[in-house]
């Protein structure tokens, strides 16, 4: 009797150790600041979208010295051969191949012929100085276009600045210095979807979460959350749940348990060691995934921000401390 209580007991103790180890829910969301979370949404987003801007202000900028290295190769070439014909004309050469066309013209159909020839040389004379016009515009018009692509550039690059800016600002109230993070040798995800103009389509929570939570992911979660268990992470993880802020009612955030049965307490040996190979195989794919933040063990990333410091409260989960938070657009 005594040895079935004892084994009553433990089983009991053992559920209750299960649910606390793999149901405790992990708090992703930075701070529980909505503010702040809003804030680090709209810089993140903001960052991508600079970031289209100027990779197509640069790809116009490559257009455009091509065009006008081509009208200006033109412009050489033409600028030669309408010398010439100034040459030809102020010195009256021109004049006397045709008057010598016409002379020995002894019938006619010779004088038509003549007549034919002195048109062609007028006319191939024009077209010339018609060509050498439109390559001067074109050389112009190209130039114009590098310059506003230049000053494109420069004005997206201030953008980053300021974006920049704004974020660390937003971090400050959470700790926001600059911090070591974590980096390594990291494989290539497959790129999520993007739009013609090189951003992220808009996406809503539009697939069943496939951690189990019975809400709802993203295409773009999902396929982040794909590429990371084809890439070994395959540790428990939960996505969506239920908020009134943030982005795991979304369906645009999951978190990554350090331990491979549940969110414990301070993530170490192994654990701690597979959450720091996450973290840096998001940050590397990061432009791949539409990353919009990463939060691993006090520390934060973001777009064009780096690793900041984090501080959490009180908890592992509060601390990101078991498990990686991923947040993508």
């Amino acid at each position: 009797m005594a040895r079935g209580r004892r084994l009553l007991i433990f089983s009991v103790i053992a559920t209750i150790i299960g649910l606390v180890f793999s149901a405790q829910p992990a708090l992703a969301d930075p701070d529980g600041s909505k503010a702040l979370n809003d804030q680090l949404q709209a810089t993140a987003r903001q960052y991508y979208d600079i970031q289209a801007k100027l990779a197509a202000s640069q790809k116009n900028q490559a257009a455009a010295k091509k065009k006008l290295a081509d009208a200006q190769l033109s412009l050489t070439r033409l600028r030669a051969v309408v010398g010439t014909i100034a040459a030809a004309r102020y010195k009256g050469s021109q004049l006397d191949v045709l008057d010598g066309v016409i002379a020995s013209s002894k019938s006619p159909t010779d004088l038509l012929q003549a007549g034919a020839i002195a048109q062609y040389l007028v006319w191939k004379d024009d077209e010339q100085l018609r060509q050498l016009r439109e390559a001067e515009q074109s050389a112009t018009q190209a130039q114009k276009d590098l310059d506003a692509e230049i000053a494109n550039e420069k004005k997206q690059y201030a953008d980053l600045d300021a974006n920049k800016r704004k974020a660390e600002k937003a971090l400050a109230s959470v700790g926001g210095l600059v911090s070591a993070g974590y980096t390594g040798v990291a494989r290539d995800a497959q790129p999520a979807p993007r739009t013609a103009s090189g951003g992220f389509p808009s996406e809503g929570c539009s697939l069943k979460d496939p951690t189990g939570t019975g809400g709802c992911v993203s295409p773009r979660m999902f396929h982040a959350l794909s590429e990371a268990r084809l890439n070994g992470f395959t540790h428990y993880t939960a996505c969506w749940r239920s908020a009134t802020w943030g982005e795991h009612p979304l369906g645009k955030a999951c978190d990554f348990a350090a331990a491979p049965s549940g969110f414990g307490g301070i993530a170490t040996g192994s654990d701690r060691t597979y959450g720091n190979n996450l973290a840096a195989w998001f940050i590397h794919n990061s432009d791949a995934l539409g990353v919009l933040y990463v939060i691993w063990f006090r520390q934060i990333w973001m777009p064009g921000i780096g690793w900041r410091s984090y501080d959490g409260c009180c908890d592992a989960a509060s601390t990101h401390q078991n498990h990686v938070h991923l947040s993508v657009l």
